[in-house]
């Protein structure tokens, strides 16, 4: 440890910050964490960031000039020129990445990553979730497995998701598109059309079951 970082880290514990393990953590000279927060090891803590009061960082946290509020809890995450609001919950394994605000309450769950997009009020994004280049409204939840699809070879562009909708698990928002309010968005769909407000969208093809194929096959079979 660095005596940079011990200098670190003894200001802090002097604000009231909770360091347990100080030789598994590095903090950058100036932070400035407020008090009540605690600091789990293997996090690192770069320049430009702030910590409000009573959150928990870590274990195994990377921050960089990101604003972090009260009350939140960061495991496994990685943050980079970031805001996230009081209240949050994210991780294990979450990436917050530049031009992203996490408003108060939002959940990120395992395998989430967040690009340059706002994210509303207790909106819940739990899993295996990709959120680019968009604006999510209050009250949103992501089922597991939804990618805005962002990207176009050429040009990046942007989804809206309005308040409330629900967006099922393996869906794809090919941007740009608009989500209304409290809108359904059904599991599996590929969404390419804005959905309007309260409506259901189901953009996936029909199920198919073709009754005794496997028998029919059997006779071209490779014998075991």
């Amino acid at each position: 440890m660095t005596s940079k970082n011990k200098k670190a880290m003894r200001q802090l514990k002097k604000k009231g910050v909770c360091i347990p393990c100080p030789d598994g953590i590095i903090i950058a000279d100036g932070t400035a964490v407020e008090e009540g927060t605690v600091i789990l090891p293997g996090s690192i803590i770069k320049e430009g960031c702030t910590i409000g009061k009573n959150s928990v960082i870590g274990p195994n946290t990377v921050l960089y000039k990101t604003k972090v509020g009260n009350g939140c809890i960061l495991n496994s995450v990685q943050a980079e020129e970031a805001e996230i609001k009081d209240g949050v919950t994210a991780g294990p394994f979450v990436h917050i990445r530049p031009a992203s605000v996490l408003e108060k309450g939002v959940h990120c769950g395992n395998f989430v990553e967040v690009k340059n997009s706002l994210v509303g009020e207790n909106t819940h994004i739990s899993h295996l979730t990709y959120v680019g280049d968009s604006d999510v409204g209050k009250d949103v939840n992501f089922g597991c497995g939804v990618v805005t699809v962002n990207f176009n070879g050429k040009h990046k562009n942007r989804c809206r998701i309005n308040d409330g909708a629900f967006i099922g698990c393996n869906t794809n928002l090919i941007a740009p598109v608009t989500i209304g309010e409290r809108a359904y968005l059904a599991a599996g769909s590929t969404v390419t059309e804005d959905v309007p407000a309260d409506a259901l969208a189901i953009a996936r093809e029909r199920q198919i079951n073709k009754e005794n194929w496997v028998k029919k096959k059997d006779p071209y079979r490779k014998k075991k």
